[in-house]
């Protein structure tokens, strides 16, 4: 293996293990910054002679371990959005039942407030 893949797959190990620690901390910024060299080490890889499958399934096994820790995180951002959302939905309206059963929504102006006079 040439002195140049080696260090493409240094490279891309060292960019696949700081974006792990920066999913584990949760810092979304890190990552975004990180995209772009990712992929320009991927592509770099797939364009060069490889002989060394050890090395590149080492290098799949980490790229998976983090696209799993991505998707985790996106579900957790959707969690919270989701809930935040019913939050609104809460100050927003209030849902309740009639005698016979039947769902009744009641629209709660927030803009409305009581005046007090002394």
């Amino acid at each position: 293996m040439s002195d140049e893949i080696e260090a493409l797959i240094g490279s891309l190990d060292d960019v696949l293990e700081a974006e792990r620690a920066a999913l584990l901390k949760g810092d979304l910024d890190v990552l975004s910054n990180m995209a772009g060299r990712k992929e320009g080490l991927i592509d770099a890889l797939n364009n060069a002679e490889m002989t060394d499958v050890a090395a590149l399934e080492l290098l799949d096994s980490k790229v998976r371990r983090n696209q799993e820790l991505l998707n985790n995180a996106l579900e957790g951002i959707r969690k919270v959005a989701r809930r935040m959302a019913a939050f609104r939905r809460v100050q927003a309206s209030l849902e309740t039942y009639d005698k016979n059963g039947a769902k009744c929504v009641i629209d709660i102006n927030p803009e409305t407030s009581v005046e007090r006079r002394a």
